[in-house]
């Protein structure tokens, strides 16, 4: 990831403060309640994607990697995956685009997200790091080009240690490289199904589980609906896929 080279030192203990007081305010009564009230268990998307994941669902504790074919589409479903972490969301980047309202529509409350700016690659790396040994934090995404895979397994370590889903949102590149994360996926957007020219339609997604550790690759057409990621009937779940 190229790094800005007027770019301020990146004042590493301010933030951690920063970012411990924020999540003391938001969560209240701390760690225990934080983990309490999401459960341990992995995080559902939709009845066709849990049964083709071997954990049936998404796994917390652990590290996740999304290219974006088309950045909106890709956006959109890591809110949803963080969404329903629950809990305090950090969306790390260089310099962070999301906005809030647009990711609420995915459930993603503008009062759990908090955006942290990180233009430089070993501050953004860190910042990641540090958040995802946090017990308090419900989910975090880092923004980032190509990572070397001593970085990923740090990553992927810190994530279990703390407890932590880890979304890594890359460009859609280099998709036969090595990761350390349990999963990787391709997200693109694909036609909505409205009927009118004159309305945008419901979001609607193309899918693809390029690698799943324990599991089988696989493909779904899914269409964001109200408070539903429903699926199109047909698709066929990983572990059924030769």
């Amino acid at each position: 990831m190229p790094t800005p080279a007027d770019a301020p030192p990146f004042d590493r203990p301010a933030l951690l403060s920063a970012l411990r007081a924020r999540i003391a305010r938001l969560e209240r009564s701390g760690a225990t309640e934080a983990l309490s009230a999401r459960g341990e268990d992995a995080i559902p998307l939709s009845r066709a994607i849990d049964a083709g994941l071997p954990w049936g669902g998404l796994p917390r504790a652990a590290l996740h990697e999304i290219l974006a074919a088309e950045p909106g589409a890709a956006a959109g479903f890591a809110a949803l995956v963080l969404a329903r972490a629950g809990g305090t969301v950090l969306w790390i980047a260089p310099d962070p685009d999301a906005w809030p309202p647009g990711l609420a529509r995915f459930g993603l409350s503008p009062a759990h997200l908090v955006l942290v700016r990180a233009p430089r690659a070993q501050d953004a790396l860190w910042a990641m790091e540090e958040t995802l040994r946090c017990p308090a934090v419900g989910a975090a995404l880092l923004m980032t080009g190509a990572l070397d895979l001593t970085a990923a397994r740090r990553l992927q370590l810190a994530a279990e240690a703390g407890g932590v889903l880890g979304l890594l949102l890359r460009p859609d590149e280099d998709n036969a490289s090595p990761t350390a994360a349990l999963t990787r996926w391709r997200i693109g957007a694909t036609p909505s199904d409205s009927a009118s020219p004159h309305a945008i339609g419901d979001p609607a997604w193309s899918l693809d589980l390029l690698r799943c550790r324990g599991g089988r690759p696989a493909t779904w057409r899914a269409t964001w609906h109200g408070e539903d990621l429903v699926t199109e009937e047909g698709a066929t779940p990983a572990r059924q896929r030769a």
